[in-house]
């Protein structure tokens, strides 16, 4: 099939439940820029070591958050989820807090609301403050108590104007790629020994919810990252390593957060690592679970001798997109409608906080960026969801990644997720063809709740 699709959905209104929240996604590190204003995170020593783009600038929403913010009205979406930077807000420690950082954000969420735009604020997305790294990082149980001061701190400020917030993006990600192989900052390659990092994300989580719920916050969720997971083969040993790492990548943070429990085929690897009452923070009372999807994977099981028990595959058979991953929706309405019978009433209602794929495209004649790949990954994926929903399934809102194209991590500058196109020497904004599609899908639906 072809790596590209034909964008012939622009007429496409999918059937959401009422008060569907369509919204779009970002994050601090991957955005902001204005490097100058904020202490080092694990991600500018990182880039500077493999050589990799910088965030330093990013997209400078820090400068374009009036031009930003007209953006987002005009596209009519009804939320809008983003990170605060920790590095910003307590730069040196959590004994002092930086008055520009959370003026910024004050400016920011009131912008949104003016706007119409109801705000969901994520307090941790990858971007770890260097100095904590420098003394161990998320191996280190001290980070978590640093973590909700700085939730108390974001809260107290913010939380009168802010109702939904998400403790820890996608801790999984961070484990695996920051910790277990090194492939994201700060680069470490601990392996299975990196499950130290899951499970202190797992409590900093927990403590964060309990500091927001102190500061008086309306809703506490999450946003996991998840993946159906497929084997490659029948092979009792493909089949056996996709087992482990879907309890590895799934099962280790639904588990915790939802049933205070690890997956029983982890627990020989994880039970040193558990302290009285560990389970019970984690195991917090959640008002909505976030899920972040975009693609299945197919996992087979490693070479004898290979540092991790199990690889990957491409998943072949499929459109793909630009990043090279396949492009598969009907894969999210099976998780979703799983997810829902696995956990039943431990499931609280779903919001998609992350949905989105990677599509170099440029300007074309007359600077119109047709990106009819996106429409229609985006149109697909939309009908994933109102297909669950229609099984009964209680998601209650959707957030397109990414808001501007941005700093994609490992991918740099060449990985552009974004609606809106960012020319990243002028900094010039060009909201692309999938902007417009999505703004016409908001238009014709029923207003949100917010």
């Amino acid at each position: 099939m072809s790596r590209r699709s034909s964008g012939q959905v622009t007429g496409y209104v999918p059937q959401l439940p009422p008060g569907f929240v369509l919204g779009v996604a970002s994050s601090a590190l991957q955005t902001e820029g204005a490097a100058g204003g904020r202490a080092e995170t694990v991600w500018d020593p990182f880039v500077r070591r493999t050589g990799g783009d910088s965030p330093a600038v990013a997209a400078d929403h820090y400068h374009h958050v009036r031009g930003d913010l007209a953006l987002l009205k005009r596209l009519g979406v009804t939320g809008y989820r983003f990170s605060t930077s920790w590095a910003r807000v307590q730069p040196d420690g959590p004994d002092t807090v930086d008055q520009a950082g959370l003026d910024f954000y004050d400016r920011l969420v009131d912008g949104l609301l003016e706007a119409g735009i109801a705000p969901m604020v994520t307090l941790h997305h990858w971007d770890l403050p260097q100095r904590l790294e420098d003394d161990g990082g998320w191996l280190n149980r001290a980070t978590i108590e640093e973590f909700a001061d700085y939730a108390y701190v974001m809260a107290d400020r913010l939380g009168d104007r802010v109702a939904s917030w998400v403790p820890v993006n996608a801790p999984n990600v961070e484990t695996m790629q920051g910790y277990a192989t090194g492939q994201h900052a700060p680069g470490r390659r601990l392996g299975l020994d990196s499950l130290h990092v899951a499970h202190h994300l797992l409590l900093a989580h927990g403590r964060a919810t309990v500091a927001l719920r102190q500061a008086g916050v309306v809703a506490v969720g999450c946003a996991n990252f998840h993946a159906p997971m497929w084997p490659a083969s029948d092979d009792p040993a493909d089949v056996g390593a996709t087992k482990l790492f879907d309890a590895l990548w799934n099962g280790m943070f639904l588990e915790p957060m939802l049933l205070g429990q690890y997956p029983a085929d982890l627990m020989p690897l994880v039970e040193e690592l558990i302290q009285p009452g560990d389970l019970a923070e984690i195991r917090q009372p959640l008002d909505f679970y976030g899920v972040s999807y975009y693609r299945p994977m197919r996992v087979a099981a490693a070479e004898e001798g290979a540092p991790l028990p199990f690889r990957f595959l491409q998943t072949v058979g499929y459109p793909e997109t630009d990043a090279g991953w396949a492009v598969v929706p009907d894969a999210l309405r099976e998780w979703l409608i799983t997810l829902r019978a696995r956990f039943r009433n431990a499931l609280p209602p779903i919001v998609i906080t992350e949905c989105g794929a990677s599509y170099d495209t440029g300007p074309g004649p007359g600077g119109v960026i047709d990106d009819a790949a996106r429409v229609d990954y985006l149109a697909g994926h939309l009908e994933a969801v109102s297909a669950a929903a229609q099984r009964g399934v209680d998601v209650r809102g959707f957030y397109v990644w990414s808001f501007l194209d941005s700093f994609q991590w490992t991918g740099g500058f060449r990985e552009r997720y974004g609606l809106v196109h960012v020319d990243f020497d002028s900094l010039v904004r060009t909201p692309k063809r999938s902007y417009h599609w999505y703004s016409r899908v908001i238009a014709a639906q029923p207003r949100s709740r917010g």
